[in-house]
């Protein structure tokens, strides 16, 4: 029997790097625009992470299903949402999760990238197709991997939060390159207690195996997927996508 994949963010509190309701609040009106346009409020919150989109949907009258390969992650979502509906599973493998017809899905936050071979991205788009309805909306979104690897970048800005007890958490998140779009990408939480004896201290930190995928990957594969892409934007704002927008945001629907 094969042994599950190690759980990428299971020593890291990631969930606080993000200010949630700031990001939410952003993003609810293409969330809204793209999700509501579907033929039923069944939505899909695929690589659902903590669950943060999958109860903001809730809340606004969608049907959520979570699915994240995480233990850790689906742990935290259940821990917020206990009658929400939360499922390990593969995005490779979603005939798996026996799942019933959807109307809409979503796929944000840089989830993407953990599948590095393209026969998982066909694997991913093709199983999504089949548990959507036709018509249905896909709202993909993945970081701007075109800008990233071709300017070399090896690092996001430092973040800052209110730890627990004294000091602060920074988190910290590098990437090393090893060409044809595969990176290491390691991310690092640190405990910054200014004046101490021991200032700025490792917590935890995990490196994990990424694929940067460019927009000349992704879309065609979607097409073979019989999905029609209908918008490609920058941000989950709404800005136009150019080679050093911060995002790629593919609004799709299957066909």
């Amino acid at each position: 029997m094969d042994k599950p994949p190690p759980d990428a963010y299971g020593r890291l509190d990631y969930r606080g790097l993000i200010a949630w309701p700031e990001r939410l609040r952003r993003e609810a009106p293409l969330l809204r625009r793209v999700l509501e346009a579907g033929p039923s409020p069944r939505v899909l919150d695929l690589g659902c992470g903590s669950g943060e989109h999958s109860r903001f949907l809730q809340s606004l009258g969608f049907e959520t299903t979570g699915l994240d390969a995480s233990p850790s992650q689906l742990e935290a979502a259940r821990a917020e949402d206990p009658e929400g509906r939360y499922l390990q599973a593969s995005l490779t493998d979603l005939a798996a999760a026996a799942l019933p017809l959807h109307g809409a899905a979503l796929c944000v936050g840089n989830t993407l990238p953990h599948l590095v071979e393209e026969a998982q991205l066909r694997a991913f788009f093709g199983g999504l197709a089949a548990c959507l309805e036709p018509g249905s909306p896909f709202l993909l979104q993945l970081l701007n991997y075109d800008r990233i690897l071709d300017r070399g970048e090896r690092t996001f800005p430092v973040v800052l939060r209110p730890g627990e007890g004294e000091g602060e958490t920074v988190f910290l998140r590098l990437m090393t390159h090893h060409g044809g779009g595969r990176l290491t990408f390691t991310p690092a939480s640190l405990r910054y207690c200014p004046g101490t004896d021991t200032p700025l201290s490792l917590v935890a930190a995990q490196d994990v195996s990424l694929r940067g995928w460019r927009r000349s990957e992704v879309e065609p594969l979607l097409r073979e997927a019989s999905f029609e892409l209908r918008e490609t934007l920058g941000t989950m704002t709404g800005e136009p996508w150019s080679p050093t927008s911060s995002d790629l945001v593919v609004v799709a629907r299957r066909n």
